[in-house]
């Protein structure tokens, strides 16, 4: 379980990361990046949240693109934990995106960018992974992600391919409209065995193309 950011993190990275939660704090009071009332605390959680994406890592070189990025959630944490990945939040709120290009430039995260448009016109860096947090149903972030995605072949320890969203709630209604969709496998982590008690209520869903078998 992972109990603290340092079991993931160096102590420069968690720096970083509080940096980011000031930040995002100052920004959020005239941009809606989150909550307004949101406090440090609530920004520390939502960052941990995040952190669930860290567990297994993104290997170097790698693309991943973060579908309604917002204030940079999962999208800053991950350039932070990952420098050696390219990571690029989109948003299709012009604000959104100014504000995460200011947290890259303020945390000086060179393998941070940020496009801003629609999902359906992106035409930035190819991703080997798409990463999500609670933005649209899963067969949607799936469509966006096979229209742009390219191939990789990752280390064994690392993710495998494919979208990774963080998602709340009963899940059996959107899984069943992608697996109507597509030819994907289907993996649900349930974060309660991940960050504990408190998040009971989500899951760290992990989709991918489906093997298919070979001709006789």
């Amino acid at each position: 379980m992972l109990t603290d950011t340092s079991d993931l993190l160096d102590s420069r990275q968690r720096a970083r990361l509080d940096a980011y939660t000031a930040e995002m704090e100052r920004v959020n009071r005239r941009v809606n990046l989150v909550a307004r009332a949101a406090t440090r605390d609530n920004l520390r959680r939502h960052v941990r949240h995040c952190l669930a994406l860290a567990t297994r890592p993104f290997p170097s070189g790698s693309v991943v693109v973060d579908w309604g990025s917002g204030g940079g959630l999962p999208a800053v944490p991950l350039a932070v934990a990952f420098p050696e990945a390219r990571v690029v939040a989109v948003d299709a709120v012009g604000k959104k995106t100014e504000a995460v290009k200011l947290f890259g430039r303020r945390l000086e995260l060179d393998n941070l960018t940020a496009w801003n448009g629609r999902a359906e016109a992106y035409d930035g860096p190819a991703p080997h992974y798409s990463v999500s947090r609670a933005t649209a149903p899963l067969a949607t972030l799936w469509a966006w992600h096979m229209a742009v995605r390219t191939p990789l072949n990752a280390p064994r320890d690392a993710w495998a391919p494919g979208l990774l969203a963080l998602k709340g709630g009963d899940l059996a209604a959107e899984i069943e409209a992608l697996r109507a969709s597509a030819s994907v496998k289907v993996a649900v982590t349930p974060l309660l065995d991940v960050l504990g008690a408190d998040w009971a209520d989500k899951s760290l869903v992990h989709v991918t193309e489906a093997v298919r078998p070979e001709a006789g």
